[in-house]
């Protein structure tokens, strides 16, 4: 991932450097990207014909799913997709170490709508639920139309000069446990024996935080990584204590290094049960950092996760848990799917699985989006976006059909170049509209789209929202609403300062919509989605690159100040 800072600032004398670089927005990853990347080990054996263009000539459109019902049946798949250029997706599945011709999981698993993705309350992994629909959970009535701090948490520590405070995605996760749940963890007395909605954000201090929604107090002690945590964390949507933990960066500047794992912690105890490595011998890509974040099938137990080393994973946790004696356990069993990046050759995924029923979508640093069954781990289909692509890919299911809304950034194109949006038929990979923007790029600072789209429901469900960053001018953005139909533009608010902060939508309780929304000058707007009207702004200090999440009339959000503010919608 290329995180994510501002300006660097003309070095005087070397007693300065350490001030000036903690306000200084800097990427590790993009800075090292290209010597991080490696050729294949091994080219993967299998191979399906699939359409790889800009706009892929579908095939046939399949029946619209009608509206779910207790039986959810798979999406079909097609055996072979046609492509005139002749071009195909190599891949390879891999139990353990072993490569699987044929594969076909032992659970037929299908996603149920994104409303029944979490069985508890809250906010449970980026975006909120298999759709990547929404970061707002919960009611509340919107009178004022005004923001107000009301608790901030500054006991984010600097590990390194380059990583300050929260980053990109660093949205929390908000949590409303079980009591029986509760009751079993090292919560605090304070709050064990209270209705207790837990904030959880990982930060780039190397610690994942834990608080009291309502005060920000710490409602137990820190989990120390020791290394920045650059995406955002999943909780069990079952309500099972579990945290499912990326990791970011490798290597400070102070020369203290570790190697890469995707964490799974136990939260009663807080103790780590289980930790998958980024150094595979079957990765494309010599990077294992985990900004991605994952989601939990809950009947059939199994978790799907992206890395940045190239592969996908499907892990059958075999969880055992006995809330009565507080008894945790899992036996990962775990099958990876890897393949060839035919546009580019360049791999990682920083973006988070959205999926829809039994296909799961997700882009990668080469700008290649994919289609692929999650029984069989088949690609279905595929596009080329035409540049790295962070923004997690949204889902929207309409009666006219499914549909993906997406965004490239400007990576690879040189110093000056194009961010496209786009909607996709997400079944045939049939592209539906595009639009494109101008971005800047500088050594440090990518732009384009790295906020995730944020889709209209109610009364704003023909509007689709993006941030683009770097357009207009070097510093500047845009923040648009897009017609869902036609892809034309119907409003857009031109920034002073660029965002990476994804929008974010809720409504008050008489159903209207509203957005939030952070950028890079530590600013937060209270807006009118219907026409960009900007009702209240309050600083948080500094640049945000963190996506927010809402509780009830409380919105958490950390920026580069080193700090997580509690936010109330008034």
């Amino acid at each position: 991932m290329k995180t994510k800072k501002g300006k660097a600032l003309m070095l005087i004398i070397p007693v300065v450097l350490l001030a000036v670089l903690i306000f200084v927005y800097r990427d590790y990853e993009m800075l090292h990207k290209d010597s991080e990347d490696v050729k294949p080990t091994q080219t993967p054996q299998q191979s399906l014909t699939i359409t790889p263009t800009e706009a892929p000539t579908p095939s046939p459109t399949p029946t619209p799913v009608p509206t779910p019902t207790p039986v959810i049946t798979p999406v079909p798949i097609a055996d072979s997709i046609e492509n005139s250029g002749g071009q195909q997706v190599k891949y390879q599945i891999y139990s353990g170490k072993t490569p699987v011709n044929n594969y076909r999981g032992e659970d037929e698993i299908v996603f149920g709508p994104p409303e029944t993705y979490s069985k508890v309350d809250g906010i449970t992994t980026f975006r909120g639920d298999n759709y990547r629909s929404g970061a707002a959970f919960g009611s509340r009535k919107v009178i004022e139309k005004k923001l107000e701090i009301v608790w901030s948490y500054d006991e984010l520590q600097l590990i390194d000069p380059q990583w300050p405070g929260v980053g990109w995605t660093g949205q929390p996760l908000i949590i409303h446990w079980p009591e029986n749940v509760r009751r079993i963890m090292n919560i605090s007395p304070e709050f064990r024996d209270t209705d207790l909605v837990e904030v959880i954000q990982a930060a780039l201090d190397g610690k994942v935080h834990f608080l009291d929604l309502e005060t920000g107090k710490p409602t137990r002690p820190p989990i120390d990584i020791g290394f920045p945590i650059k995406g955002t964390p999943a909780v069990d949507p079952r309500g099972y204590p579990f945290l499912y933990c990326g990791m970011g960066v490798q290597k400070l500047n102070s020369g203290k290094s570790a190697p890469f794992y995707y964490r799974i912690f136990n939260l009663i105890n807080q103790e780590e049960i289980y930790a998958l490595p980024g150094s595979d011998p079957n990765q494309p890509r010599n990077w294992g950092a985990f900004d991605s974040s994952g989601l939990v099938h809950a009947e059939t137990d199994t978790l799907f996760q992206c890395g940045e080393n190239g592969l996908v994973y499907k892990i059958k946790l075999n969880t055992r848990f006995d809330v009565e004696k507080a008894e945790l356990s899992i036996e990962p069993d775990i099958t990876k799917y890897r393949y060839t990046n035919h546009f580019t050759g360049s791999y990682g995924i920083e973006n988070s699985p959205a999926i829809y029923r039994d296909l799961m979508y997700f882009a990668d640093n080469g700008g290649m989006l994919q289609c692929v069954d999650i029984n069989t781990l088949r690609p279905k289909w595929c596009f080329n976006l035409k540049d790295d692509t962070d923004s997690t890919i949204v889902i929207e299911e309409t009666t006219d059909g499914v549909f993906l809304y997406t965004g490239n950034e400007v990576d690879r194109q040189g110093n000056y170049g194009i961010s496209t949006i786009r909607k996709i038929n997400a079944l045939t990979g049939e592209q539906i509209w595009e639009r494109s923007y101008e971005c800047w790029k500088d050594t440090i600072i990518n732009g384009g789209l790295f906020g995730t789209p944020a889709v209209g429901t109610g009364d704003i469900s023909n509007l689709v929202f993006f941030n683009i960053a770097k357009t207009g001018t070097e510093m500047g953005g845009r923040l648009i609403a897009v017609d869902k139909e036609t892809g034309e533009e119907v409003w857009a608010k031109v920034m002073n300062n660029y965002g990476w902060s994804s929008p974010t939508l809720f409504k008050s309780d008489d159903g209207t919509s509203y957005m939030i929304y952070c950028d890079s000058a530590g600013y937060m707007y209270l807006i009118d989605p219907k026409n960009g009207e900007i009702f209240d702004t309050i600083s948080v200090e500094r640049n945000v690159e963190a996506s927010p999440a809402i509780f009830d009339d409380m919105v958490v959000v950390g920026s580069y100040a080193q700090k997580i503010f509690g936010i109330k919608i008034k």
